[in-house]
């Protein structure tokens, strides 16, 4: 059959050009829905069994992020559940992957993809579990549940909130919630049963379900950044945010984690919120006792490489992370995963993807133990 690239599934996007010499494909990454940002893709080919592809991305020099393509290679799947690199070239313009289908079916994305029904069973089988609440936070703006699971004692006295995927393209975010919630959730796990003795979870497992649906990168519905919407969200527009933050003035944040991913960087580390000027020494110090305890847990994290200092600016409140420093005194972190590999131990076959963000996900039990037990 003749060659058929297409889209029209959850997350995918992608704009055909021309596909009809399977030597020269020719595609544009497609926008975020409500918003000029050009960086995810996910798409299907059918009819290429054995045949030789050449797939450009002539707007890939405009992207976003057009440093994300140095160094990247994009990921392929044959069953959406097993996803491998594949070469992929950059030549400051043109991003190109060349690859031989093994099957009648592949597709082809920016990362390894956390579908919104993989989602729903995340919460279904969470709710299990005698320790788990599942809590309705509201709608978003295409009418799709927000939803937040509460792990342990609601009474217990110190609240730990984790929310994933305000950007819905770094999927790595919700890969490394299931991870999180797996090994909160099991009686085997002996960090995960001191941490449930110590703290109540909240956990937002993906905060931007439209996006992530619609196939964007960065932003929702209504083409708002989840992440500089933290000052004053509105339901009109980041509904999202506005749901989670007066649920968190409602009950209290004791440690956050924004869990993210960067396109950039091949490497696992830490943002946080020494740029505000009520930084305190205190909360400097409960600060790097995260990260030295995170350097103990995993191996995949680091804290040589990462933004560096930034200054006070007025977009500073309007992020999640330093936001919730600044409204409740708390230690309170943004995660960063690759979307290429970790360059301290890379793996060529895979990548960073779905499985390592998980298993951190299980290893940062470690330093949120740590740092409960040290607020005690």
């Amino acid at each position: 059959m003749p060659i058929k690239i297409s889209q029209q599934f959850d997350a995918g996007a992608i704009e055909v050009v021309r596909a009809d010499d399977p030597a020269a494909i020719d595609l544009n990454i497609r926008k975020d829905s409500h918003a000029d940002i050009v960086q995810w893709f996910y798409y299907r080919v059918q009819g290429a069994q054995g045949t030789p592809l050449s797939m450009n991305f002539l707007n890939a020099g405009s992207a976003a992020y057009p440093d994300g393509w140095k160094d990247y290679q994009a990921v392929a799947s044959y069953d959406r559940d097993s996803w491998f690199r594949v070469p992929t070239t950059y030549d400051g313009k043109t991003m190109t992957i060349n690859h031989t289908p093994e099957h009648d079916s592949v597709y082809y994305a920016y990362f390894e993809p956390y579908s919104w029904e993989r989602h729903l069973a995340l919460l279904d089988n969470a709710q299990l579990s005698p320790l788990v609440k599942l809590v309705d936070l509201g709608s978003t703006i295409d009418g799709r549940d927000l939803n937040m699971l509460v792990i342990g004692d609601p009474e217990a006295e110190q609240k730990v909130w984790v929310i994933a995927r305000q950007h819905p393209g770094e999927t790595m975010a919700e890969w490394f919630v299931e991870g999180f919630v797996e090994a909160l959730l099991d009686p085997a796990n002996p960090f995960g049963r001191q941490c449930l003795n110590e703290a109540v979870f909240y956990v937002v497992p993906n905060m931007n379900p439209d996006g992530s649906v619609r196939g964007n990168l960065r932003t929702n519905a209504a083409g708002a950044n989840l992440n500089r919407e933290w000052l004053n969200p509105t339901m009109e527009r980041s509904p999202e945010v506005f749901l989670v933050k007066q649920k968190m003035h409602e009950i209290g944040v004791d440690l956050c984690l924004d869990i993210h991913g960067d396109e950039g960087l091949p490497y696992v580390f830490v943002a946080g919120s020494e740029s505000l000027p009520t930084f305190t020494a205190d909360q400097v110090e409960a600060q790097q006792y995260f990260i030295d305890n995170f350097l103990i847990a995993s191996p995949d994290f680091q804290d040589e490489y990462g933004y560096g200092e930034t200054p006070y600016t007025d977009e500073t409140l309007t992020m999640g992370s330093p936001h919730i420093t600044h409204a409740f005194g708390c230690l309170s972190l943004t995660l960063e995963m690759p979307f290429k590999d970790n360059a301290n131990d890379p793996d060529p076959e895979v990548g960073w993807n779905g499985a390592r963000s998980a298993e951190l996900g299980k290893a940062i039990l470690q330093p949120v133990l740590q740092s409960l037990l040290a607020q005690q």
